[in-house]
């Protein structure tokens, strides 16, 4: 979540709203990293200081306006030429599949994924093909394109901005009176949230009769880092200097396929957007535009080792070992330290309903950064082809946390809690989804968040939030995602830099893949 200022100043610090704070999200077809449904991440992270930045950036926000006009009405011109002109890679016949599990359980797109919900692996059974993008498309159209074929690397990514309309207009305290709400923090304006690049190779996992690997580099710069960083790596532009805009990279790893164990292990080795989650830092990921408080408040990234293995049709079993949440390896804090991770994935035999639960993070507990404990669990049900729902809940604390800054921990991902001692907190949240039109479905969300002594917000209250969205892809490179939210803090107020119990806003995002 977010952090403070300098320990020198002494300060309360809050997490998006009051202070630093932080969440996030993302993103990957068939290939899951928080991969929120075996397919792309997601995840929230710093977010606020006192001091208001916008000035700074106004300029930017000008010339991104101008740049967005002319993304838009080039996407749009191809839309509308897509139904006349296709090109060859869009009218061939898609090769046979060699998945030797049954068959996806969802279309992707317009859903985000199409598997079962799970992270930190690809999906052990499929052979790992993704869909080709303009950039790959140009690549194997070039005389080394066959060579690029073969090797199975590509290098895709996306541009996602949005605006977003608001009852909360308060900035008078801080820029981020939208906060608690997420990533989204700064009412009625433009923001420019991830230019994403993925340089990656996914392994053939639905064949037996070999190891084979894979590994993923990913780039993302714009609003967004603010809910990726970890303390200690490239965290001084949020951390020290408040900056809107940055960089991080959230996915750096190795995959390692071994078939042979069971029915097929995959190893994944280095910076992952932690397992659980219905949500994802990345963009296309996400069923909506805008991030539940769960998905906002809770761990992102882990450093370290991850098993998955399949078991058998039914069961799926991960262990992994890492050096905490949201901290670099070499960082001084109490949160550094040797943490495990136990997560499984139950699928019924009719492949009508999957639950995914676990320990995501377990140590001593001590307060850090954002030494979160984890206990998380997503039950998701398809109806039937045009109707599914997903519910997740967690519980979440730290032990013996200061209600103000200390050497050790000068900074907070979330907030300092409003009192010394354990904090606690719990969420539950469920979307539902209606697919409407073969390239569109509409999402209806409702959670509950109990922050009870604002360690994550910075506010000691209980939360409800319900929101309304609808994802339309009206051609195969643009994404769009208007929607209505309500909420609402119950015991004080929260929203409005703390003036207000109720927020109304509209927003609505574009991701342009390329």
């Amino acid at each position: 979540m977010l952090c403070g200022r300098l320990p020198a100043q002494r300060k309360r610090f809050r997490r998006f709203g009051r202070g630093l704070s932080k969440t996030r999200v993302a993103a990957a077809r068939n290939s899951s990293d928080n991969d929120t449904w075996s397919s792309p991440p997601a995840r929230v992270s710093v977010i606020a200081a006192n001091t208001d930045c916008s000035s700074s950036v106004a300029p930017r926000h000008r010339r991104s306006a101008l740049s967005i006009g002319c993304a838009l009405f080039l996407c749009f011109a191809g839309a509308s030429t897509n139904g006349e002109e296709k090109s060859s890679s869009e009218t061939a016949p898609a090769p046979p599949s060699n998945r030797r599990i049954p068959p996806a359980p969802f279309d992707s797109p317009p859903f985000p994924a199409s598997d079962w919900q799970i992270g930190g692996t690809p999906i052990i059974g499929d052979p790992g093909i993704l869909p080709t993008y303009p950039l790959m498309g140009a690549i194997y159209a070039s005389p080394s394109g066959e060579a690029w074929r073969k090797s199975r690397i590509q290098i895709y990514g996306w541009e996602n901005f949005s605006f977003n309309l608001s009852t909360s207009r308060n900035t008078s305290r801080s820029p981020n009176a939208n906060f608690p709400m997420i990533y989204d923090l700064r009412p009625n304006q433009i923001e420019q949230n991830q230019f994403v690049l993925y340089l990656e190779r996914l392994p053939d996992e639905a064949q037996t009769d070999h190891v084979d690997w894979g590994f993923r580099v990913s780039a993302v710069y714009g609003l967004d880092y603010r809910f990726m960083i970890s303390r200690g790596l490239f965290s001084d532009q949020l951390l020290k200097h408040n900056a809107y805009y940055g960089f991080d990279m959230p996915m750096v790893y190795l995959d390692l396929y071994v078939p042979g164990v069971f029915q097929g292990m995959n190893i994944r080795i280095g910076r992952i957007i932690s397992e659980p989650d219905i949500e994802a830092q990345l963009a296309p990921n996400n069923l909506m535009a805008s991030h539940s408080l769960l998905y906002g408040f809770d761990n992102y990234t882990q450093t370290g080792i991850f098993t998955t293995t399949r078991i058998n049709s039914q069961w799926t079993i991960q262990a992994g070992l890492s050096n905490g949440t949201d901290v670099a390896l070499w960082q001084d804090d109490p949160g550094n330290q040797p943490t495990g991770t136990v997560m499984i994935q139950w699928t019924a035999p009719n492949q009508k309903d999957s639950i995914y639960f676990g320990d995501n993070a377990f140590n001593n507990g001590e307060f850090g950064y954002n030494n979160l404990q984890q206990i998380v669990g997503t039950w998701t049900h398809k109806f039937n082809e045009k109707i599914y729902t997903a519910t997740e809940a967690w519980y979440l604390y730290m032990n013996d946390a200061k209600s103000h800054p200390t050497a050790d921990v000068p900074f907070q991902s979330g907030s300092f809690p409003v009192r010394d001692g354990h904090a606690s907190e719990w969420a539950i949240l469920n979307y539902t989804m209606f697919r409407i039109a073969p390239s569109a479905f509409l999402t209806v969300r409702n959670e509950v968040m109990d922050d009870r002594v604002g360690s994550r917000t910075g506010y000691a209250t209980l939360y409800s939030e319900h929101s309304v969205g609808v994802t339309w892809w009206p051609n195969k490179i643009l994404t769009l995602r208007p929607e209505v939210r309500y909420d609402h803090s119950y015991d004080t107020s929260a929203f409005n830099n703390g003036t207000r119990q109720n927020q109304f806003t509209f927003s609505m995002d574009f991701i342009i893949h390329y």
